[in-house]
């Protein structure tokens, strides 16, 4: 429990820390909180004045004084918590904005492999719901819970100074007061802890199964899904309705105890003032009193829980930070053009650093040259580009571009000069325009043109409502398999690349769009390195080096007319069973 303490205060500081850019406002609400403490507690005491010297006494010489002194002192106080509670919120907007901006940029630099073992909806929580929670630290947690001790300490001096026989008579009560704030506190922390465990669950569920809708209404799986959401919703309700029944409980139980100390106050006070021990004053300013007492204790065991809503947040916010994740870019070799020469060097690659995908590969690629890579699911094909990349860091051996190892190369710069077609192409919301440039500030509307020209994609994009400006939906969904491939195959030639991976480029392709797409491919790969994934192998007879893989081995390589005439190699097995399902339609 003390080490958990420990962990909370190391969370706090580094919360505030988080304010450092904006220390301005940070110092304007923290002197807002100590300045609206006197103001608050001087109105009961303008009116113990009013009623001892002036209503008690008779006389009226000085009420009006005092009376607008009151008045002023309320409207400053209004004002000044007005501009407390507006500062403290600005604080704690523009820390989550630029968290939000951090926390984003951090995850678009990390391995794919975080990606591959955390659930999307998992990390939108972080960067949305608990981030958002972590508003709450500055705006209703750590600067108000010091505005309310600041008043506690100064109405519990103003009421032992006004009065230590009623003063007494309240704290009577006070024990009962911290018990229940106590329960309160903790009852509700852990019901909220459930509840952030829930939204997250809920979150990566709805985001998983929206993506995939389409496979859900394919399987008629609507009813099943339904019902695993129908659980995880009432899993969600109920650690929910856990934190309602604690506020529900304390908050009745705090009227209460405040109400037995104003009625003890009122009985053993009101003796005391018919034996002249309290002043008739005191005794009317003292509910005031109590209610500037138990307001804050009332509502401090609801911001201490704010508050560690907020660290509980911050802990899963700074455990994105904390990741490291990430390729090192520690490469200075910055090219503004690589000749395209490629070598593996007894390649080893595992993604969970234990089951090797990739065994001992080696292979060279001439630059201009075309490599194409054959085998069954699973082989490493994908594997190989990835790692060329830099997506994912290699185990064992040594991958060369242009003679250099690709870790001497900075990563930007090196990925700048490879482009990849994905055989399942994502596209943005936004225009076709947008998608082909990633709003690339650089990549003027003329060079897209030319790029969609060259590959015979301009006419199909022209033939769009807006042509280049059409509005395309949410991973494409209003283009047709063929249209979409065509737009990423000018997203990749308007970056100009040295080295070019298609990836299963035209397995989803239909026999009409097939023409089209091959039209694009050559036109791509001319005078480029070209790495070609490929499961029609009609599609790759051009290819002056291609490698047959199987279980992360590789089993055969040389050109098309090599490996045909190799009878019982795998190459020649592929290719006639795949011979023999076009001769069968």
């Amino acid at each position: 429990m003390e080490q958990k303490k420990g962990t909370d205060w190391t969370l706090l500081r580094r919360v505030i820390a988080t304010a450092k850019p904006f220390n301005s406002l940070f110092v304007q609400s923290i002197f807002l909180a100590i300045i609206i403490t006197p103001f608050s507690i001087a109105q009961p005491f303008i009116v113990q004045q009013i009623v001892d010297n002036n209503i008690i006494k008779g006389q009226k010489e000085g009420m009006l004084l005092m009376a607008g002194l009151f008045v002023t002192v309320l409207i400053i106080n209004v004002v000044m918590k007005y501009y407390f509670i507006y500062i403290s919120a600005e604080l704690g907007q523009s820390v989550i904005k630029d968290m939000r901006v951090k926390v984003f940029k951090h995850i678009t630099n990390l391995q794919l492999r975080y990606f591959d073992k955390t659930p999307i909806g998992t990390s939108t929580t972080r960067t949305i719901n608990d981030i958002e929670a972590i508003n709450n630290v500055f705006a209703q947690g750590v600067i108000t819970i010091l505005a309310d001790f600041i008043t506690l300490l100064a109405v519990i001096g103003i009421m032992l100074y006004t009065s230590w026989r009623l003063t007494a008579i309240v704290f009577i009560t006070m024990p009962f007061m911290m018990l229940a704030t106590y329960v309160f506190k903790e009852k509700v922390k852990v019901s909220y802890q459930k509840v952030r465990t829930q939204i997250a669950n809920m979150n990566a569920f709805l985001q998983e199964r929206i993506t995939g809708m389409k496979i859900v209404q394919i399987f008629n799986a609507e009813k099943q899904e339904a019902e695993a959401f129908k659980k995880i919703n009432h899993s969600y309700t109920s650690a929910n309705l856990d934190s309602v029944f604690y506020y529900a409980v304390f908050f009745p139980v705090v009227e209460l105890v405040s109400a037995v100390s104003l009625a003890l106050m009122i009985w053993l006070g009101a003796k005391g003032y018919i034996q002249d021990k309290v002043s008739f004053g005191a005794l009317v300013a003292f509910p005031l009193y109590l209610n500037l007492l138990f307001r804050p204790i009332r509502f401090l065991a609801d911001k201490f829980n704010t508050l560690q809503m907020g660290l509980v947040a911050s802990e899963r916010v700074f455990k994105i930070l904390d990741n490291t994740n990430y390729i090192e870019s520690n490469g200075t070799n910055v090219v503004g053009k690589l000749k395209g020469k490629i070598d593996f060097n007894d390649v080893s690659f595992a993604y969970d650093d234990v089951n090797y995908v990739l065994k001992n590969i080696s292979f060279s690629v001439r630059p201009g040259q075309t490599l194409a890579l054959v085998g069954s699911t699973g082989s490493g094909k994908s594997t190989i580009i990835n790692i060329l990349n830099r997506f994912y860091e290699i185990q064992k051996g040594q991958i060369l571009i242009d003679d250099i190892d690709i870790k001497s190369y900075d990563l930007k710069a090196l990925r700048d000069r490879i482009a990849i077609v994905l055989q399942d192409v994502f596209l943005f919301e936004g225009t076709v325009l947008e998608n082909i440039s990633l709003r690339d500030e650089a990549i003027s509307y003329e060079k897209v043109i030319e790029a969609a020209k060259n590959i015979g994609a301009h006419e199909f994009i022209e033939r769009l409502p807006g042509g280049y400006h059409y509005l395309v939906s949410e991973r494409g969904s209003n283009l047709s398999v063929g249209q979409r491939q065509l737009i990423s195959f000018v997203r990749a030639l308007v970056f100009d690349p040295d080295i070019l991976i298609l990836d299963e480029a035209t397995s989803s392709i239909d026999t009409e769009s097939e023409t089209v797409i091959q039209y694009a491919i050559e036109k791509l790969i001319k005078r480029r390195t070209s790495i070609i994934i490929a499961h029609r192998l009609s599609t790759i007879k051009h290819a002056q080096n291609i490698l047959v893989l199987s279980n992360g081995h590789i089993l055969e390589s040389g050109n098309h007319e090599d490996l045909l005439n190799r009878p019982d190699g795998h190459y020649r097995l592929l290719y006639d069973m795949q011979f023999a399902e076009l001769t069968s339609q």
